[in-house]
């Protein structure tokens, strides 16, 4: 991204505000306290009369707006809240006011930290920087009228001076973008040919090293779950990407990163109605997650080395598909009972764990628009998270709450088996009985985890939520990196 942040300690003057047209400016409640310590504050007069305007005396959910009496009408969104404020409500706050200046687009814009200690000040300027990059990401769009890019290359911040310069938002955005970018994809634009082709660009500009296990290659692995998916479809090109990298000072053992990656799910033999089908085109978004997730870190020069496995795929309908009643060998030599083929986000992922957990990594993490179970069940502003550790899960919920992107673990008890539990074969792929899916499918998922490797997977029910989610303003939220570089980079999981 290349937007220039510079930073200083002190409030802006009134040459300052002045100069810059687009401001943010955030304020410890109460404000009149705040502006009287700030003796020098400009425009105190004008930003204490609109609240009193409006008749505001608590904390501010929506920012305020007002235009200031100088030569530029300078616009002000500005908002007083208070120091406890959570992380998701904190970055929905940012998201807002950020937002109150989009039909201006401006080309800088100026933030105004005031009134808070070091530590809540960086936390709150964090929150704001990472709103407006989230809001200037280039994302794709096929309209033939001319469209309206992101003019923003400056932001100037005052009161706060932060050392790291918020490399990290910088990354996480940066990781963000292409996540969701790739997700809004229409699916004749990014086949998993494309798709690739997509990857190898990006492998060769973070000199990461890249394997494609194609469809030949999963057939001497014996990949039958991934190959019974990939086999309805009219061009071999499906496959698993496993991108490397391996920072010059390794200190520690290795994370994978796993996702899915249907790049269209009609459902198969069990069609989608019209209504489920659409949309279908972002059922990759896990496998972006992955991509994203993997890209921050290496910006951040992150110091343990990382793999990414992307299951790339898509669930076509034809007369060579897999159907349901169909027996399928895993990798593992685990038979399947297809159920429905309209899960097949678990056979293609089944086969990747084997793949990747053969590789004795420390930790696997993996992201995947599994199931609409997981979505009734929390909604479209959480995601869940299973974990075969399960002395994790109050470290999986900090480190959401901290992080802005709030997940909830689910329970994986064995008895959870008698579900899929097949006649036939060892397993069914999933049950007809309805109400658990998420927690069935990750206990499915589970098995094909190997060397009682530390496993968390994340069933993204917030990949897409309507007006945008916490910073994000995108319907398309890019869920999972955010989280998933504060996991590592904080170590929550020990």
């Amino acid at each position: 991204m290349n937007i220039k942040l510079q930073q200083k300690a002190s409030v802006p003057s009134k040459q300052n505000i002045n100069a810059i047209s687009n401001w943010l400016m955030v304020f410890a409640l109460p404000l009149e306290k705040t502006i009287n310590k700030e003796s020098r504050f400009p425009y105190q007069t004008q930003l204490l009369n609109r609240r009193k305007q409006l008749a505001l005396k608590k904390a501010d959910s929506s920012p305020v707006t007002i235009d200031l009496p100088n030569t530029n009408s300078s616009h002000v969104a500005f908002a007083t809240i208070e120091s406890k404020i959570n992380s998701f409500d904190l970055l929905t706050l940012a998201r807002k006011m950020v937002a109150a200046h989009s039909s201006s687009n401006p080309a800088q814009l100026g933030l105004c930290i005031s009134g808070f200690n070091k530590t809540d000040s960086e936390r709150i300027a964090e929150a704001l920087i990472s709103a407006v990059l989230a809001a200037s990401a280039s994302l794709p769009n096929f309209k033939s009228d001319k469209q309206t890019t992101s003019r923003l290359k400056k932001v100037s911040l005052f009161g706060v001076h932060a050392r790291h310069g918020f490399k990290q938002s910088f990354a996480i955005a940066e990781g963000n973008a292409l996540t969701r970018s790739l997700s809004m994809l229409p699916p004749n634009k990014l086949t998993p040919t494309e798709y690739l082709k997509e990857i190898k660009l990006i492998a060769r500009e973070n000199k990461w090293k890249l394997e494609f296990y194609d469809e030949k290659i999963l057939k001497k692995k014996k990949a039958g779950a991934f190959l019974a998916v990939s086999q309805g479809s009219p061009k071999a090109d499906s496959g698993i990407v496993r991108l490397r990298y391996t920072p010059k000072n390794s200190k520690g053992k290795k994370v994978f990163l796993v996702g899915k990656g249907i790049c269209y799910d009609t459902g198969g033999t069990n069609l989608k109605p019209a209504n489920y089908m659409f949309g279908m085109h972002e059922d990759m978004q896990g496998s972006a997650v992955a991509l994203g997730t993997l890209l921050a870190l290496s910006k951040l020069n992150y110091n343990r080395p990382v793999e990414c496995w992307m299951a790339l795929a898509m669930n076509h309908i034809g007369p060579k598909a897999y159907k349901p009643n169909d027996v399928i060998t895993a990798s593992d030599g685990t038979t399947i009972e297809v159920v429905h083929t309209d899960a097949e986000g678990r056979m293609v992922l089944s086969d990747t764990l084997v793949l990747a957990s053969k590789e004795n990594p420390s930790l696997i993490l993996d992201f995947a628009t599994l199931t609409g179970g997981c979505m009734y069940s929390i909604g479209t502003s959480y995601s869940g998270v299973f974990t075969n550790k399960k002395e994790w899960h109050a470290d999986l919920i900090k480190a959401g709450e901290d992080s802005g992107e709030r997940v909830w673990p689910f329970p994986l008890d064995e008895d959870f088996d008698e579900m899929i539990k097949s006649d036939i074969a060892d397993v069914k792929q999933c049950s007809q009985e309805s109400g658990v899916d998420h927690i069935l499918a990750s206990r499915f998922l589970q098995r094909f985890i190997k060397n009682d490797t530390p496993w968390v997977h994340m069933d993204l029910s917030s990949s897409n939520k309507k007006g945008g989610l916490a910073h994000i303003p995108t319907d398309t939220i890019g869920f999972g990196v955010r989280y998933s570089v504060n996991l590592l980079l904080n170590n929550y999981l020990k």
